[in-house]
């Protein structure tokens, strides 16, 4: 993130609440008798829509929550204890040192002597979350839970005001340190449409409140570098520097159309109207895409039997949350990393170690039922690369692309509708005694050496009850 003058908001009059009146501004004076007045009365240029919470530094910061032990210290957390590894969160004392999300273990403990590391353990990040959500309640509904740390929740009435949204947010942050821990700090955005709240939220961290109302919006994106936008990373920015685009200046100036034709796609339509304010959602609008899951093996898991027997596991839980969103697949895809010595000239993957990629995906017809997922993700695995360099899997991924939302799903032609119809109540009482009693109560066979060896870990973006 740049650096930026602070949160977003108009400047805070004497007869404010004495919380608002230390905080920083950037934008035009406002009429404080208009902020205070209610939802009909008030200026639209002044009206917010959504109020998005973003957790700080989250994993690390519930250990340090739940281990008091850790607090105030540098820490890192792991998926497994091994230098070849990656930080996959870092406290902000750890931030410090420059240690962020990413950073190969073995640099952090260069950077960081004192750094603390902890083994991920995901069950406690779930059960941190639910109190976070539990709290975010007490004060506004939350409409969408959007990753492990992050909620958005739609304001109406009265709580569309710039400053009765700025008292929201406070009583939100106030309701997270008391009802889950005084070590889950929060930053809070504010806008009139969800990803602008999803910018304004990452633009004062850690402990931030920022707004970005109509009114001061084409001042404060100004400020804004290309990374400081949600979607858009290394590549997406070297594209755009490719077409001339180098800083917000250029792309506030892109028109509708030419922006979706530098993105190629609907997005970057899409992204031409949500940085002019307005309001509808990406996710109101199309169904998901993709369902993915992703496995770094430990070292002892580094062999064909055992990577299979993960990737089982893999399919098992996508499958599962494509049938719990009323999805279709129509393709798989699978990704596997072989380990190579650090001899060999190759690049580096993101988890730190020199890596030999392979990824394939093949056509289905539309299904989602475990026994026609299962076949075509053998199919894939039988066709993945053989020979002496490709012996010690690492990383593995499973896909299901081009989803079909039930409403469009299509009958295969060969397919009986009684025996389409009977494999989805097979694999609905299955979905629903391992939503009762946890992922593990029935799976296939294959998949026993996996839940022996690998532990089930949860990403940012999903935060499964199942599992």
């Amino acid at each position: 993130m740049a650096s930026h003058p602070g949160p977003v908001i108009s400047p805070a009059p004497e007869e404010w609440p004495e919380e608002f009146r230390n905080l920083r501004f950037a934008g035009e004076d406002a009429s404080p008798g208009e902020e205070q007045a209610g939802d009909g009365d008030c200026p639209q240029g002044s009206l917010l829509n959504w109020l998005f919470v973003d957790l700080n530094s989250y994993f690390a910061s519930v250990e340090q929550q739940a281990r008091p032990e850790l607090r105030g210290r540098p820490v890192g957390v792991v998926p497994m204890m091994a230098d070849t590894t990656v930080c996959i969160a870092a406290s902000y004392e750890a931030k410090a040192f420059g240690v962020r999300t990413g950073t190969l273990v073995a640099d952090a403990k260069r950077m960081c002597p004192e750094i603390v590391l902890v083994e991920g353990r995901h069950e406690i990040y779930t059960e941190y979350h639910h109190r976070v959500v539990e709290a975010v309640e007490s004060c506004v509904p939350v409409t969408s839970v959007c990753s492990i740390d992050e909620m958005a929740c739609r304001l109406i009435g009265r709580e569309r005001t710039l400053l009765n949204a700025l008292d929201l947010g406070l009583r939100v942050k106030t309701a997270i340190r008391e009802k889950a821990g005084e070590c889950l700090r929060s930053s809070v955005g504010l806008a009139t449409n969800r990803y602008l709240a999803k910018v304004a939220s990452d633009m004062e961290k850690p402990d931030g409140l920022v707004a970005l109302p109509l009114d001061i919006l084409p001042d404060a994106l100004h400020q804004l570098t290309l990374r400081d936008l949600p979607g858009i990373g290394a590549r997406t920015e070297k594209r755009l520097n490719e077409k001339g685009i180098r800083d917000m200046d250029g792309l506030l100036a892109l028109g509708r159309e030419r922006a979706g034709e530098i993105w190629g796609s609907v997005w970057g339509e899409r992204l031409f109207h949500w940085l002019r304010g307005e309001d509808f959602d990406r996710l109101e609008l199309e169904h998901q895409k993709s369902i993915s899951h992703s496995h770094v093996l430990a070292p002892e898991m580094r062999t064909a039997e055992k990577a299979w027997a993960v990737a089982h596991k893999l399919l098992h839980k996508a499958a599962m949350r494509l049938r719990s969103a009323d999805l279709w697949a129509s393709h798989i895809g699978l990704a596997i990393g072989f380990a190579v010595p650090r001899s060999a000239n190759l690049p580096v993957s993101r988890f730190g170690a020199p890596t030999r990629g392979w990824r394939s995906e093949i056509k289905l017809s539309e299904c989602q039922d475990n026994q026609t997922l299962i076949a075509a993700l053998r199919r894939l695995w039988e066709s993945r690369p053989a020979g002496a360099q490709y012996e010690h899997p690492y990383f593995i991924g499973v896909q299901l692309n081009h989803l079909v939302p039930d409403c469009l799903h299509t009958l295969a032609l060969f397919d009986g509708l009684e025996e389409e119809q009977s494999r989805t109540r097979l694999n609905a009482a299955m979905d629903q005694i391992n939503d009762k009693y946890g992922m593990s109560t029935l799976f296939p066979a294959a998949m026993l050496t996996a839940y022996k060896a690998a532990p089930t870990r949860i990403a940012f973006n999903a935060i499964p009850d199942l599992f």
